[in-house]
C-alpha cells in the first residue's frame, strides 16, 4: 500500500507521486511515515528528507515548514526542496558565509533579523551536507 507525497515550495509543486516510504526532519526529530500512519501536523526543519519509490531512494535537501499525514497521504510544504544535481556547492558556500559574517555584527536586540539569518545558515548547511555526502 502506498503512500501520497506532496511536496510543495512557494515557487512550485516539487513533486507529487505515490511513495513506499517517507523520512522527514521534523521539529522533534527525525520521522519516518509508513502507510497508515496517525494524522498529524509538525514542523519542518531544514535538513534531509527521504523517500522510497519502486526500491530506489531519494534525498532531498528542505528547509523550514509544514508537514501533515492524514493515513496514507503526506503534504510537505516549505520554502526550499532540492536534489543534490541542483545545489551548487560555491553558491551555498558563499550565501553561508555572508550569512554567518552578517550574524556576528548583529546587535543582540534585533532577535527578528538574527533568526532570519540562522535559518538561511541551517537551508545552507543541510544542502551542503547532502551535496557532500553524494
Amino acid at each position: 500500500m502506498p503512500i501520497h507525497l506532496d511536496i510543495v515550495t512557494p515557487e512550485r509543486k516539487e513533486f507529487s507521486a505515490e511513495v513506499e516510504m517517507v523520512e522527514i526532519p521534523g521539529i522533534e526529530g527525525e520521522l519516518g511515515v509508513l502507510p497508515n500512519h496517525a494524522a498529524l501536523v509538525t514542523s519542518l526543519k531544514p535538513g534531509e528528507l527521504r523517500y522510497k519509490l519502486d526500491g530506489k531512494e531519494t534525498v532531498l535537501a528542505v528547509g523550514e515548514g509544514i508537514v501533515e499525514v492524514q493515513g496514507s497521504s503526506v503534504a510537505v510544504l516549505t520554502d526550499l526542496a532540492v536534489g543534490d544535481a541542483d545545489i551548487d556547492e560555491k553558491i551555498v558556500e558563499e550565501a553561508l558565509k555572508r550569512a554567518e559574517d552578517r550574524l556576528k555584527e548583529i546587535p543582540s536586540d534585533e532577535a527578528e533579523e538574527q533568526a532570519a539569518l540562522q535559518a538561511v545558515i541551517a537551508k545552507s548547511i543541510a544542502q551542503l551536507q547532502l551535496k557532500r555526502r553524494r
